[in-house]
């Protein structure tokens, strides 16, 4: 993404409707904006920047990366893609199911669970809960919080069911299609596995995770 910003006019105007150059930069890569956003660069000082960056996202999208493979650390195993965060969110969302049905987490609560499975202790900050389900952000682990200050409530062991983020290395994956997938934030690097739901540009919804790659 740095060959991008460099590219860019970098007059950190906001008149693409984002913050800055490298918030503009980063959804090109994501798929989420167009380049003719950007109207500085299609002026006489930057317009021979077009096809270099044209080439440069052509080359993402096209997972030129695939060839050197995306292989979890602790498991070794290879995945189709990293799962990155949405634009400016700290982490892919997970969604969990508490196996304690009394837990009634609430929004912006710091939650300390174990997804099931997993041997990690998570920490994670709640964004909402639907039905008992409930999607977060990893904001762990341990010390992180401790540094912060910040409380947090044990509610156990959780089933995490699913995942929402940007495909940032490797093949964009089709509705319906099980994949393997590393999640960028995952403090094991472990490969995980679930069912694509849902996938628009390089968005997907990932369900019926678990963490035994078969």
């Amino acid at each position: 993404m740095k060959d991008i910003i460099d590219l860019l006019p970098g007059f950190n105007c906001g008149e693409c409707g984002l913050r800055q150059c490298k918030d503009f930069a980063e959804a090109l890569v994501n798929d989420e904006i167009e380049l003719t956003c950007c109207r500085h660069l299609y002026i006489e000082r930057f317009a021979s920047n077009i096809t270099e960056i044209e080439r440069i996202l052509n080359k993402i999208k096209d997972g030129y990366n695939e060839s050197v493979g995306i292989k979890g650390i602790i498991d070794g195993l290879e995945a189709d893609f990293v799962l990155s965060p949405l634009l400016n969110e700290p982490s892919c969302k997970e969604y969990l199911h508490p196996f304690d049905h009394e837990a009634k987490p609430e929004v912006d609560e710091i939650l300390k669970y174990r997804p099931m499975g997993c041997p990690i202790t998570h920490f994670a900050r709640v964004l909402d809960v639907d039905k008992g389900i409930i999607s977060v952000h990893m904001v762990g682990p341990l010390h992180r919080i401790r540094d912060k200050g910040a409380q947090y409530r044990d509610i156990g062991l959780c089933m995490v069911i699913g995942f929402d983020g940007m495909v940032t290395k490797g093949r964009v994956p089709d509705v319906s299609e099980t994949v393997k997938f590393l999640p960028e934030h995952c403090m094991m690097q472990k490969v995980h596995s679930g069912v694509v739901v849902h996938s628009e540009g390089k968005r997907v919804r990932i369900e019926s995770i678990d963490l035994k790659v078969w």
